[in-house]
């Protein structure tokens, strides 16, 4: 079964002024469209078309440069366009789940945002920024080139991505050209921290 673009949750222009229309309009009808193109054209009559996205990238070392790529870049963007909403920003509420999480693991918001914006900012070239949940259920933030992502046995550093920031150029060029910085900026006034907090609970059962 082949998979499929998802929709967004929100219309092209929705995260104005801190992520353009023009931008959301290619990453998500030009780029994502042409992942998901090609990772379907590389699982075609192959036991790995049954398969889940996250059982795939779990062996992504086994299955090759197309499916690893591409299946990252599958993956990847789809979490990328649900952690984000027009109505979101701000912090966790201290009293939820993930707030507290990341009061423990990280000693603040503050502290958290820190290390996230600095895994974003000092990725060399093309990649990600991540905050994930390990396997003994703490929170960590780390990064990963080109569309890997901590769901690869051939991570650095392994776990379950709940927040992801592509920080490829065509994420945010033709807004914010080299000024990578104020880009990792805005998106933190547009984080969807409820759907952040849903994918903690999920991670954690």
């Amino acid at each position: 079964m082949a998979f499929k673009l998802p929709k967004l949750p929100y219309d092209y222009d929705a995260l104005m002024p801190h992520i353009d229309k023009r931008t959301m309009t290619i990453h998500h009808g030009k780029h994502h469209n042409g992942y998901t193109n090609k990772l379907n054209a590389a699982i075609a009559d192959t036991p790995l078309a049954k398969k889940s996205i996250e059982e795939i990238l779990k062996k992504a070392s086994k299955h090759g440069a197309g499916v690893r790529n591409n299946g990252g870049g599958f993956y990847n963007h789809s979490l990328f366009w649900k952690v984000m909403s027009p109505k979101g920003g701000g912090t966790p509420s201290a009293t939820s789940k993930i707030g507290k999480a990341i009061k423990k693991d990280f000693g603040s918001f503050e502290k958290f945002k820190d290390a996230f914006a600095a895994a974003a900012k000092t990725r060399f070239g093309s990649g990600w920024a991540w905050l994930c949940v390990s396997n003994r259920g703490k929170l960590f933030v780390t990064s990963t080139p080109n569309q890997d992502n901590p769901l690869m046995d051939c991570a650095e550093k392994k776990g379950t991505p709940i927040l992801g920031l592509d920080v490829w150029e065509h994420a945010y060029y033709l807004k914010y050209q080299n000024k990578r910085p104020d880009y990792v900026e805005a998106f933190f006034s547009v984080i969807n921290w409820t759907e952040v907090s849903k994918r903690y609970t999920a991670a954690t059962k």
